[in-house]
Formats: C-alpha cells, sequence, structure tokens
C-alpha cells in the first residue's frame, strides 16, 4: 500500500480523508438503492454536466471580457494517458502471481495436503455461510469500508491494551489447537 493511502487511512490530512471516505459511503449507499449501471450513468452524467457548465462559463467570460485564454481543459486534453506494453506487462505479470498463488493455495485446502488447514477453511466457509444469510456483499463492502478508516486511527490510539488482548486471544487459541490437534490422528503439523 502506498504512502498516500496509508496518510488517507490515518486520517493524516482529515480533509482529504473525509472527502475520500465521505464520497466512498455515498457512493455504496447510493448502490444499495440503485443498479451499478444507473449509478454509473448518474455520476457520469454529473460529471459531464459539471465540465460543460465549466466549459460555457469560461466561454461566455472570454467573450465579455474579449480574451483568448483557449480551451479550458486544453492541458488535461494533451496530457498523455495511455499505458505502456511494461505497465501492462507489470500488472499483468502481477495479476497472474497472485492468481496462481491462489489457485495453489485452493489446491492445497480442497485435496487436504494439511487436514487442520483444511479444517480451518471449511469452519471459515460455514461461518461465511451464516454471514451470507445475514448481510448481503455491499452492506460487507460498506463494514469494510467504514472499519479501514476506523480501525487503523483505533489501534494507533489504543496500541498497548489492543495487543495485549490480542496476546491473550492468540495464546487461547494456540491451546485450543493444539489440544484439537493431539487428539486427531494425523493432524499434526510437520516441523518446518
Amino acid at each position: 500500500m502506498g504512502a498516500a493511502a496509508i496518510d488517507l487511512l490515518y486520517w493524516r490530512n482529515v480533509k482529504q480523508s473525509g472527502a475520500v471516505f465521505s464520497s466512498v459511503l455515498l457512493l455504496l449507499f447510493s448502490l444499495t438503492q440503485f443498479s451499478v449501471v444507473s449509478v454509473g450513468a448518474y455520476l457520469a452524467l454529473a460529471a459531464l454536466s459539471a465540465t460543460i457548465s465549466f466549459r460555457i462559463y469560461k466561454s461566455v467570460l472570454q467573450a465579455v471580457q474579449k480574451t483568448d485564454e483557449g480551451h479550458p481543459f486544453k492541458s488535461y486534453l494533451e496530457m498523455e494517458i495511455s499505458l505502456s506494453q511494461d505497465q501492462i506487462s507489470k500488472y499483468a505479470d502481477k495479476i497472474l502471481l497472485y492468481a496462481n498463488t491462489c489457485m495453489k493455495e485452493l489446491r492445497r485446502l480442497f485435496l487436504v495436503q494439511d487436514l487442520v488447514d483444511s479444517l480451518k477453511f471449511a469452519v471459515l466457509m460455514w461461518l461465511l455461510t451464516y454471514v451470507g444469510a445475514l448481510f448481503n456483499g455491499l452492506t460487507l463492502l460498506i463494514l469494510a469500508v467504514v472499519s479501514m478508516f476506523t480501525m487503523p486511527v483505533v489501534y494507533e490510539k489504543h496500541q498497548a491494551q489492543i495487543d495485549q488482548y490480542v496476546g491473550l486471544i492468540r495464546t487461547q487459541v494456540n491451546s485450543v489447537v493444539g489440544k484439537i490437534q493431539a487428539k486427531i490422528p494425523g493432524a499434526k503439523r510437520k516441523e518446518e
């Protein structure tokens, strides 16, 4: 994650973080009421209305003041926005690496290379059936965005207490997993 994204999530610039947070939440809440196509069309219409209005305003201002400033978006129109072959190759290589890693991990889990990891995955999938019954994907995405903008700041302010409780929970979970592994034949992990 880039430094700019981290600054946004930690609210280093409150105005900028607030603008991003509120606009993303507004977009997600609008998606709960309207289809993706409608929201995309409305956003495009809003952007187009703003640029057309600004262009007409500048044209009228130039006519009244009798100046010759030219097109107000000239610098943006002349800007190069195409992706190079190297950039496309770099992004394609990253996507390929993630896809291959994901497929290998899923193969490992579904074909039970490690019984404990496959059981953990099964429990996670079982829990996700309940999460899916309670929330739809958009609600989960809204909760994820709110968490992304609140959890880093909360953790930064209360790091010592949170680390203490996470350590206690981790100790308890490791203890329970160790007991379960001891009782299930063939579930002991190989020494790494």
